[in-house]
């Protein structure tokens, strides 16, 4: 378990590895074919993998803590253009579709909810920006936990770093009911 309490079962993995597969053909492609090009081609995969997690929520059950089994589809659709010069411009977007489950202590009903999304511009050099926005939502006051971070990453031809940016942040929220 890490430290902001997400224990990934094997079916993840597999959306992972399915996704960098995905990625690498591309970009063989782009090694291989894109002298050929005169023009921008897009390539498109889009898949609704099943998923089976499980995830602490550290607010949940009064402020102990309970682990929620959650299960249902990962959209996943990711879009590669490759252009004329021999250059790449990958997006990703992932959103979970019908996630449900249940805490293991209070048997309360969450669902899990967000997007997670971005970018990577590639040739000599590369930038890439990511975004993620996880959530939990359970019922009753305390029970929301959310995740959300933020990556920006910028590399000169040359390997100099001109920008990065790491923004992470874990929030468990009481809601309030009138």
């Amino acid at each position: 378990m890490n430290s902001i309490g997400i224990v990934v079962r094997p079916a993840r993995p597999v959306v992972w590895k399915l996704v960098f597969l995905a990625v690498e053909a591309i970009l063989i492609a782009v090694l291989v074919v894109s002298p050929a090009f005169a023009a921008a081609t897009t390539f498109r995969v889009n898949i609704r993998e099943p998923i089976d997690i499980f995830v602490f929520v550290p607010c949940a059950a009064g402020g102990a803590g309970e682990y929620v089994q959650l299960s249902g589809t990962l959209h996943v659709l990711l879009v590669t253009t490759l252009n004329g010069s021999g250059g790449f411009h990958l997006k990703y977007h992932f959103q979970p579709q019908g996630i449900t489950g249940y805490g293991e202590i209070t048997g309360a009903k969450y669902q899990g909810t967000g997007v997670t999304q971005g970018t990577f511009n590639g040739r000599v050099g590369f930038e890439a920006t990511d975004i993620n926005n996880f959530r939990i939502i359970g019922q009753g006051p305390g029970n929301n936990f959310m995740i959300h971070s933020t990556f920006h990453l910028t590399v000169k031809p040359d390997g100099t770093v001109t920008a990065y940016v790491d923004n992470f942040s874990v929030i468990c929220k009481t809601v309030s009911y009138p």
